[in-house]
Parts: structure tokens; sequence; C-alpha cells
């Protein structure tokens, strides 16, 4: 399948925001971090991408936040950042990075933490392990186990696909883990848009960015841990302000779990992003800025 370059329908809108990249080691790891917006901005925001993602799929969403700085990292493993040497690049591995990493970019502890999609497991359990941002934010929280979701049977033939690339030798099983048939129908299925354009861009940025992971190991680790954990299991334990970001067709993420999962926080709202699904950061990235900015300006 040949990827065509398309642009992408922001483009302008990103172009126009000021962007600072350094190098942080953490963990033995170096990873790239890009810090968005003015540098007298009035409020921090350190946004974590979700699975196979990198820093590409927030900046629509950072594009959207006039006036914030945000500070998006590239988990270890993705896009340019270095796998982590000693750490599993499971959900404890990564919420110990970003302990350290807002220890790094947010010694203040100013900043508001948000995670999207698998990002959202690993702030929650970030937060719920001991970090102390001013508030969290979770876009398109994993509310409930994929295994335990409305579409358990098709997460459990993914996790085979990931079991059997994991048993091929490395070069065949990390071509299955790359392969992009695999990523358009994934991408297929969360796409909810009917725009043709905007699908057909989010399709080219799946195609892109889908198979930048440093290797199997680390994509397997990470998979694994996206599928049999969710946020639930840490929000009793966030003890700041939270906000969910929900997206009222998301499939991955149900509106009823996220309901229900609101109530086990001890002191979270809940924004509903209306006629998107899990891809809103692609999608509906002005809704989500929107709710976002709004909970980041509270005192």
């Amino acid at each position: 399948m040949v990827t065509t370059a398309r642009p992408s329908p922001y483009a302008e809108r990103i172009a126009r925001v000021p962007v600072r990249v350094r190098e942080v080691a953490l963990r033995g790891a170096v990873t790239p971090v890009r810090t968005y917006g003015p540098d007298d901005a009035g409020h921090r925001i350190v946004f974590l991408h979700g699975l196979r993602g990198d820093h590409h799929g927030l900046e629509p969403i950072v594009a959207h936040l006039g006036g914030v700085e945000v500070v998006v990292p590239e988990l270890p493993g993705f896009g340019a950042a270095a796998p982590m040497p000693a750490d599993r690049h499971d959900v404890a591995g990564y919420a110990a990075w970003t302990r350290d990493l807002l220890a790094e970019v947010d010694p203040a502890g100013d900043a508001v933490l948000a995670g999207h999609s698998f990002g959202s497991i690993v702030a929650a359990a970030a937060v719920a392990g001991g970090a102390r941002p001013r508030a969290l934010v979770l876009v398109n929280p994993i509310a409930t186990s994929a295994l335990a979701g409305p579409h358990r049977v098709l997460t459990k033939l993914t996790v085979l696909h990931h079991r059997l690339a994991g048993a091929l030798p490395e070069r065949a099983g990390t071509w299955l883990l790359r392969n992009r048939l695999v990523t358009r129908i994934a991408s297929v299925a969360m796409v909810t848009t009917r725009d043709p354009g905007l699908r057909r861009w989010i399709h080219a940025e799946h195609d892109r960015y889908f198979g930048g992971f440093a290797g199997r190991r680390t994509l397997l680790e990470s998979f694994h841990a996206s599928v049999s954990h969710d946020v639930a299991e840490y929000a009793e334990d966030v003890a700041v302000p939270t906000l969910l970001v929900a997206a009222e067709h998301d499939d991955i993420a149900p509106l009823a779990a996220q309901r229900a999962l609101r109530s086990r926080f001890p002191d979270a709202r809940l924004v509903v992003v209306p006629g998107t699904g899990h891809l809103a950061h692609y999608e509906a990235p002005a809704d989500v800025a929107a709710a976002i900015a709004g909970f980041a300006a509270r005192p």
C-alpha cells in the first residue's frame, strides 16, 4: 500500500505556533521534547500521546490551544525516542518515566498533565503513583479494559495478531507489526468523520506514523499493557482535579463507561465532544482544545 502525502487540514494553524525542541535523558533513554507556544504563557500542559503515536498526533490540539505552553514528549520507544534500556514499556515503566519527566520539565508542579488514549492510562498511573501536577486531563480515556469492552472479540483477534508477531523470528515479527494493511484496517475502524478529505488525511497519518516504534519488544510490551489496563484502576488514587474529555461515538472508550469512570475520581468533571469517536484529536481538535483551555484556566 503506497502512502500519498496529504496536507494537514491544520497545517497553517500549526505553522503559526512557535516550537522549541530539546533532548532530555530519562531512565537511560534520550527523548525529544517539544515545547509549543509562547515563553510567557500563563499555563503549561504536559501532554502524553497514545499508543503508536508521537508528537504529530497531538499537534492539531496544540494548534488550537492559543496562549498556552504545551510540552509534548515522545514516549520511549516511539517516534524518535529511544527505548528504555532497563524498564519495561508497560504502564508501570511509563508512569515512572512520566514522574521523572515532570520533575525535569515542571519542578514547581505548576503544569497540567494530560494524556490521550493509552497516554491517559499512563498519566493517571503516574499521578496515582505520586506525581503531583496541578491537575490532570484525560482525552478519550480508556475507561475499561479493551479485553472487557464492547469490542472484546476484535480486541482478542488483535491480541492474537501481536502474539503471532512475537512468536515469529524478529524480522518477520516486526514486519507483521508494521504491516500497512493491518494499519489501514485499524484506521478505518477508528475513523468516524464523514469528511472524505479528512478521512484520507487521517489514514495517511496512520500510514506514516503507526510503524514508528523502535522495535518489536517495545511495541509488544506497550500493546499488551494498553489492552490489559485502564484508567479506572488508578482513579481513586488521583488526588488532583481531573477533566475527562470523552467522545460521543467512541467505541473504544464508550460514553457509558466514561460516566461511570467520572464517579470513581475524588474530583472529576466530564466533557463530551459530540459527533466524533476515538480520534477526537484528529477529527475535533478545536472542541478538545476548548475543553482543556477552560479547565487549565481554573485557579
